[in-house]
């Protein structure tokens, strides 16, 4: 099994405080996990540190091969992170955004356009500049970067957040043919209904660490099950 993400014993620190105290992760290529939990747990702070953005002082910290205890800036053009507010710069429009942003990582602008049509930003949206754009139409903007990059490993930090019901549609799709594809996809999210039924694995995060994993919910049925065993265990995921 080739893991995109191996994580032992992890620790990361935002000045002196611990944001990761001790994790133990590891996921494979082609894989979707969910991570849950309540604010504060290390949910945020994960992501980060497999985009490269948060130094792993100790423990073993491998993603896409990449050593980031050595080196973590070497797997930065490789992952695809979506924060909580989209990296966009202001002046530009959409189409501009996405392209730079996808030039800035050394990849070929030839899937801009559909990535953007993808999101449903056609038209006038594509010649909009992002600080004329809504908080969604921003979120759009900023997951057809990654579309457009197609990186090896999708970081989605609430990816549902901010979205309508149709663009939320589309996120779906688009964890599913990321895996498809072979990318591995790690998303955090306070909506476990939303969450669960895109995983293989569930894993619930407190106190910086990874406190318990499951199966995911792939189906109603099984999304069911995951969620009523969440309930029933007195898991915070929220």
């Amino acid at each position: 099994m080739d893991l995109a993400v191996h994580f032992r014993t992890a620790v990361a620190l935002a000045g002196r405080f611990p944001a990761l105290s001790g994790v133990d992760l590891d996921v494979a290529a082609g894989e979707v996990l969910a991570v849950l939990g309540p604010n504060g747990a290390g949910k945020t702070s994960l992501l980060r540190a497999c985009a490269g953005l948060v130094p792993v002082t100790s423990g073993e910290a491998v993603v896409l091969g990449c050593d980031l205890r050595k080196d973590r800036t070497l797997v930065r053009r490789r992952v695809g992170l979506l924060g909580h507010a989209p990296s966009l710069y202001d002046e530009l429009t959409a189409l501009e955004n996405v392209r730079f942003a996808v030039r800035a990582t050394g990849a070929g602008t030839d899937r801009v356009g559909p990535a953007l049509d993808r999101l449903g930003l056609a038209g006038r949206l594509r010649r909009t500049p992002a600080a004329r754009m809504s908080a969604g139409q921003r979120r759009r903007t900023a997951l057809a970067v990654l579309v457009a990059r197609g990186p090896e490993l999708w970081l989605l930090d609430e990816p549902h957040a901010g979205l309508d019901a149709d663009a939320r549609a589309i996120v779906g799709s688009l964890v599913e043919e990321a895996a498809s594809s072979g990318a591995a996809v790690v998303l955090t999210s306070h909506e476990p209904d939303l969450a669960v039924p895109l995983a293989d694995r569930v894993a619930v995060m407190s106190g910086g660490r990874v406190a318990e994993e499951r199966a995911g919910g792939r189906g109603a049925a099984a999304t069911e099950r995951v969620l009523v065993a969440l309930s029933q265990d007195d898991v915070d995921v929220a």
